[in-house]
């Protein structure tokens, strides 16, 4: 699964949808059912921005209130589905658009956008619905000495993982560090975060083989963790693997908090998308259960929303809570976190800007929300993608 290689060429990728599947906001139509009956501990549908339950079901935690979040600023426009976002030391931030394989640098303090990159080999089917195409960046810990990015793609063969220096204004040839992770027409997966040991943690889908999810002998419906090279990290519970935790469906969010824990948000299927609490070697229940099922060896999720207030993306951690992008929900969700409980979901902006896809911390404390419209299924026009600033 592994090599280190030059990317060369360019491939084209066709837009193989399974029957009856939807895209990465909206829950699918398969006609199956899950084996245990989730209970939900999140809002229903709640339609008026800052207004969350207010308090979940069974939850005693106190509800943690620092009033509502506010668009303070745009960033940047003119974007076309900008899907990974990072920041380099400096201030500046490197941004990846989904279906033009383009790497862009938004220099700070101005923030202007230029090209500085262009991954041939990633190929997109996200014109016709589909969720491949040039996906999460990682900036390396050690970047003020060896200028790294991290890119998670899809290639006509497969997802893969590279890594490349940006020198400059340009960025230098990538070369693949993990290959061979399934590639399918939905369920991509595709976030990358360094945790704070150091190692690289990515998160992939199950491409619709919901099967795949719990078959350790491959990395579709994982998260992953590996070195800067692309091997299993020491210390992974299964011994020579990648593999972190299993049982995905698909994971677009990834965030560790300040007890250097992880969290992740996950689609759902017709009933409930998830957020999860990551502890390594457990299996987190796809295909089996959807959202909370109380089933003996499988890890519930802290907090479960109906699909359509949220569809998962994006997640980021600050300041004791963790923000949630979510696409067919058009809002950020905000929630409590105590210790290792998390609660009090509560959403804002819902449907003013559309789909959102990316939401990161910045170094002053405030969010970057990128959004996810350019596909056609928001009211903004194609190449109208903006990334917001906001005042948490």
């Amino acid at each position: 699964m592994r090599r280190t290689t030059a990317l060369v060429g360019t491939a084209t990728l066709a837009a193989v949808l399974l029957s009856g599947c939807g895209g990465d906001d909206e829950p699918e139509d398969s006609g199956d059912t899950v084996t245990a009956t989730p209970q939900p501990t999140g809002p229903s549908s709640p339609t008026t921005p800052g207004t969350g339950p207010s308090k979940p079901t069974g939850d005693n935690t106190p509800s943690t209130d620092d009033g509502p979040a506010k668009v303070v600023g745009t960033i940047a426009t003119g974007l076309a589905a900008p899907w990974g976002l990072a920041f380099l030391p400096n201030g500046d931030a490197v941004v990846t658009e989904r279906d033009t394989r383009r790497v862009l640098l938004l220099d700070a303090p101005s923030y202007d956008v230029r090209q500085v990159g262009l991954i041939d080999a990633a190929v997109s089917n996200g014109d016709t619905g589909g969720e491949a195409g040039l996906l999460g960046v990682a900036v390396s810990p050690d970047f003020g000495s060896d200028r790294t990015l991290f890119f998670y793609l899809s290639t006509a063969a497969d997802n893969r993982i590279v890594k490349a220096r940006l020198e400059g204004s340009r960025l230098g040839t990538p070369t693949v560090i993990l290959d061979g992770i399934p590639v399918g027409g939905i369920h991509d997966g595709g976030r990358l975060a360094f945790g704070p040991d150091g190692y690289l943690y990515a998160s992939t889908g199950e491409t619709g083989d919901r099967d795949l999810a719990q078959d350790k002998g491959t990395l579709a419906g994982k998260i992953l963790r590996i070195t800067t090279d692309g091997e299993p990290a020491p210390g992974n519970p299964f011994p020579g693997s990648e593999i972190w935790s299993f049982g995905h469906r698909n994971v677009q969010g990834l965030a560790f908090d300040d007890a250097d824990r992880l969290w992740a948000s996950e689609f759902g299927d017709q009933t409930y998308d998830e957020l999860n609490l990551i502890r390594p070697g457990e299996n987190y229940g796809w295909p089996m259960v959807e959202g909370r099922g109380g089933t003996g060896g499988l890890i519930d999720p802290q907090v479960v929303w109906e699909t359509d207030v949220a569809s998962p993306s994006g997640l980021a951690w600050l300041d004791g809570h963790l923000w949630l992008a979510s696409l067919r929900g058009e809002r950020l969700w905000r929630i409590d976190v105590h210790g290792d409980h998390a609660s009090h979901p509560v959403d804002f902006f819902v449907g003013k800007y559309g789909r959102m896809r990316t939401v990161v911390a910045t170094p002053e404390g405030r969010l970057w929300v990128t959004t996810s419209n350019r596909d056609g299924r928001g009211d903004p026009a194609p190449g109208d993608d903006r990334i917001l600033l906001i005042e948490p």
